[in-house]
């Protein structure tokens, strides 16, 4: 099957389906939080979802181990992986959840920019830089309050929070611009899932975290939704995505999670729900909508 150059509406429903499970996961990130540690929840999750995607891809017959050049990507994709997750968690040490989203939605830019050397066929047109512009204000509507009232070393944050949206955007670019394009995406995320199940409780263990202090029913139910929904299930249909989308397109629709978030956190945990996260969400659709409007003739 060749790569699609437009996102029909099997991938326009997928992606919406998956921004739904990562916006949800915000929420079981806070319950897990309760009673596991940031980077060894983060740990668990990888070390788990990596037996979920290796046990569903030798049901399938995948060959994991063949030589097909993906070694030293893989391994390079892994370790980005890695360092996303570990700075996204450090940065909420010194920042807010509400702040940093901002500078982690970054990272469809990252993707776009760096699109122009890695993915030369995927150069954006005029249309969709003003759509991304659009969706990245919906998300500066709903959170930008918080911008103007920093506490005093939010900014080491809010810089650690860039960094992880350059990362994330880097793995993306090294999944779609490599030879991992052309594998399964069980094997793609599992040289993810697999560096980051060694190096995540390592650091985990280097920050001197106390690992599992308050086990209850929310908690492990919190962190089997992460492994099993988020990790394993929603990340193979993301890879199977970016294996035969264009990367620039589906990371535009990426800015609907944050939202989803909002939503999942006054449904699940009673959060208050504004009218501006009703802006926001136009917003984002609106961006969304025009970064995906096919180019003219």
């Amino acid at each position: 099957m060749s790569p699609k150059t437009h996102l029909d509406r099997f991938a326009i429903c997928l992606m919406l389906l998956f921004c739904t499970v990562w916006g949800v996961q915000q929420v079981a990130v806070k319950v897990a939080n309760a009673g596991i540690s940031p980077v060894w929840q983060a740990g668990l999750r990888s070390i788990g979802a990596t037996v979920l995607v290796w046990a569903w891809a030798m049901l399938r017959g995948e060959r994991l181990f063949e030589r097909d050049g993906t070694l030293w990507p893989g391994l390079l994709a892994g370790l980005l992986f890695a360092g996303e997750f570990a700075l996204l968690f450090v940065a909420l040490q010194f920042t807010t959840a509400s702040r940093g989203v901002i500078f982690l939605y970054m990272a469809p830019f990252v993707v776009a920019v760096g699109a122009l050397w890695v993915l030369p066929h995927e150069s954006m047109r005029r249309a969709q830089w003003m759509g991304m512009g659009l969706a990245f204000a919906g998300i500066v509507v709903l959170f930008g309050e918080n911008l103007l009232h920093p506490a005093g070393r939010a900014w080491i944050g809010d810089l650690l929070m860039a960094a992880a949206a350059v990362l994330w955007g880097a793995t993306t670019l090294t999944v779609k611009g490599s030879a991992l394009a052309r594998v399964s995406a069980e094997k793609m995320l599992l040289y993810q899932l697999a560096v980051s199940a060694v190096a995540l409780p390592l650091l985990s263990w280097a920050m001197g975290e106390p690992g599992v202090f308050a086990p209850a029913p929310a908690v492990w139910a919190s962190l089997a939704f992460q492994t099993v929904g988020v990790a394993a299930v929603s990340y193979v249909g993301w890879f199977h995505l970016i294996r035969e989308y264009p990367a620039t397109r589906l990371s535009s629709l990426s800015f609907l999670t944050p939202v989803m978030g909002v939503l999942a956190g006054s449904l699940l945990l009673g959060e208050a729900l504004t009218s501006v996260v009703f802006v926001a969400l136009a917003l984002v659709g609106a961006g969304i909508w025009i970064s995906n409007l096919p180019p003219r003739g």
